[in-house]
């Protein structure tokens, strides 16, 4: 794996870890990435909110691809839309293909959704409590309540991240139900790695002349 600068990590890869850490590391440390379904109905979904500008609608300003860092955590990446409330107050929306399903369920994109609100909180000065999901494919909003937990989480998420960055080494695959919804499953090749890892396991007890 490549040395790179660990100082900044992208809000994506908080996402990317919480779903699989190898599939975080080949990201962003290997620059590896491949297209498959899944991505590219996310790139249509993300196709006017990458289109950065601003707009009024019932009282409401909307702000498209907002630049998003910050300074305490060492994280930089974009909000896909940021609504204004009347005082000022920033409510992030992070836009998903998909349906909209039970709360707990894509926890890996509230995480995602709770850094930019940390972000928020520090370049405005003002409490980030809420945010919501976008589902495109039902054209519903799921609401998150940026808690102490998640936020917790983030900060977790953001140092765990950033040691293994500085460690050099891929995690281990965790060939399970989030191999076969991966876009990175031929590069990653989790059946084999896991099956090999078997093998010298195996091996290493076979010939340990304390068994």
């Amino acid at each position: 794996m490549p040395a790179l600068d660990t100082d900044s990590i992208p809000l994506s890869a908080l996402q990317h870890w919480c779903y699989c850490p190898r599939q975080c590391l080949l990201i962003h440390a290997e620059q590896a990435f491949a297209e498959n379904v899944h991505t590219l109905r996310g790139q249509a979904v993300h196709a006017r909110v990458d289109d950065p500008g601003a707009e009024t609608r019932a009282g409401v300003r909307a702000a498209r691809a907002v630049p998003l860092w910050c300074d305490r955590l060492g994280l930089v990446g974009k909000a896909d839309v940021v609504e204004f409330l009347a005082d000022g107050t920033p409510y992030p929306v992070e836009y998903k293909h998909g349906r909209k399903g039970k709360t707990g369920k894509s926890v890996h994109d509230d995480l995602q959704l709770a850094a930019q609100a940390l972000c928020l909180e520090e370049m405005t000065g003002k409490a980030v409590n809420l945010g919501a999901i976008y589902h495109a494919t039902s054209h519903r909003r799921r609401e998150v309540a940026i808690g102490a937990a998640l936020r917790r989480q983030v900060e977790e998420t953001t140092r765990a991240i950033r040691l293994a960055l500085a460690s050099g080494k891929l995690p281990a695959p965790p060939n399970d139900e989030r191999c076969r919804e991966c876009s990175l499953i031929d590069l990653c090749q989790p059946a084999p790695l896991a099956a090999r890892e078997r093998q010298r396991a195996l091996a290493a007890q076979l010939f340990d002349p304390e068994n």
